[in-house]
């Protein structure tokens, strides 16, 4: 049976692989050098928001556990929901296993969604996490403060209202990455956040599904995210 791709003779493979390989070191450069103005963007000092934690309150300058910087995911949970949204569980499989190398680089990592605590602890448990989760309450101002939270009335108005103002989202929560800094006199700076397909990168298996040769193969659903499940879920 003939591959559907095509095959050729390992030197013609060779040549085109070194061929491709140029054009992803030029990739690598360009991405190298779009950290560096990301890491060079301007910072806002913010407040110290509080949350609700398994401990009781948390505040935001808690979250760093004595680092110097510190990674919020906004993890889509909403309060009447049973379950965090299954893309947003797909993201948080992927940073899970992680949050110890980010340690160890002054880095801590913690998710932050609008359900009650109850909700999360109890799912963070049935997915078997282990990062810091805590609850900014149904109407917290720390993720509305961060273009991850809409208002019936926000939703109902025309225009676009996430991703800076790029995108019309339709939903109550919305999935998110912002990234702070902490002084050594307490002082909090918002150095970054990033949403939509700004996250694609925060996704390991997304990346390993970009190299092998069916790819994402979302090309056919009803959106493209319409094949992931909860982890506890597949092949149910």
């Amino acid at each position: 049976m003939t591959p559907a791709h095509r095959v050729v003779p390992h030197a013609d493979w060779i040549a085109a692989r070194k061929a491709l390989m140029a054009k992803e070191k030029e990739f690598t450069r360009a991405r190298d050098a779009l950290s560096a103005e990301r890491r060079a963007l301007p910072w806002e000092k913010v407040e110290d928001y509080a949350f609700d934690g398994p401990g009781g309150t948390v505040r935001l300058s808690d979250l760093f556990r004595g680092r110097g910087q510190l990674v919020i995911y906004h993890l889509m949970f909403h309060p009447d929901w049973n379950a965090a949204c299954k893309s947003c569980s797909f993201w948080a499989d992927n940073f899970d296993n992680i949050t110890v190398h980010l340690n160890a680089r002054d880095v801590s990592m913690a998710a932050v969604s609008r359900a009650p605590l109850a909700k999360l602890e109890a799912f963070k448990k049935r997915m078997g996490w282990r990062f810091e989760w805590v609850s900014c309450g149904a109407d917290g101002a720390f993720n509305r403060d961060f273009g991850t939270s809409f208002s019936a009335a926000e939703l109902a108005q025309p225009g676009n209202n996430y991703n800076y103002g790029t995108i019309h989202f339709r939903m109550a929560d919305a999935p998110g990455l912002s990234v702070f800094s902490k002084d050594a006199d307490g002082s909090l700076y918002h150095t970054y956040s990033t949403y939509s397909r700004g996250l694609d990168m925060l996704n390991v298996a997304y990346h390993y599904l970009d190299i092998v040769p069916k790819g994402r193969d979302e090309e056919g659903l009803r959106y493209h995210m319409d094949w992931v499940r909860l982890h506890d879920e597949y092949g149910m």
